[in-house]
C-alpha cells in the first residue's frame, strides 16, 4: 500500500480573501470572506459561516471562561466563489494570460479573478 505522505495536495480553486457562498450544509446560503485555507484537509474557514459554540477555560484573554462562538472549517466542495462583477456564484478555471502567467478565470464570464 502506498504512503499518502508523498502525494502532493490538490490545487485549490479558492484563496484566502476570496468572497464565497456556502452551497451546502447548515450554513447554506451565507456569504463571507475566506479567513484561512487548510490545504491538506481541503477545508476553509469562512467569516460568519458554520458558527460553533466552543467551551473555554478561564485564561488571560477571557478571565471568566465560558462559551465562545467561532467559525469552524467547511469542506471546499461546499463553497462556491462569488464573482465580484455580477455577485453570482461561478466555477473557477485557470488560463494563461497575456504575460504568460497562469491566472484564475471565471467560468461564467471568462473574466480574470484577482
Amino acid at each position: 500500500m502506498e504512503s499518502k505522505k508523498n502525494t502532493k495536495p490538490a490545487k485549490l480553486k479558492i484563496r484566502k480573501g476570496d468572497l464565497v457562498k456556502v452551497i451546502a450544509g447548515d450554513s447554506k446560503g451565507s456569504q463571507g470572506k475566506i479567513v484561512e485555507v487548510i490545504i491538506d484537509k481541503n477545508r476553509a474557514i469562512v467569516e460568519g459561516a458554520n458558527m460553533v459554540s466552543k467551551h473555554t477555560k478561564p485564561n488571560a484573554a477571557n478571565p471568566n471562561g465560558g462559551i465562545v462562538k467561532q467559525e469552524a472549517a467547511i469542506h471546499i466542495s461546499n463553497l462556491a466563489l462569488v464573482e465580484p462583477s455580477t455577485g453570482k456564484t461561478t466555477r473557477v478555471g485557470r488560463k494563461l494570460n497575456d504575460a504568460g502567467k497562469l491566472v484564475r478565470v471565471s467560468k461564467k464570464s471568462g473574466e480574470e479573478i484577482k
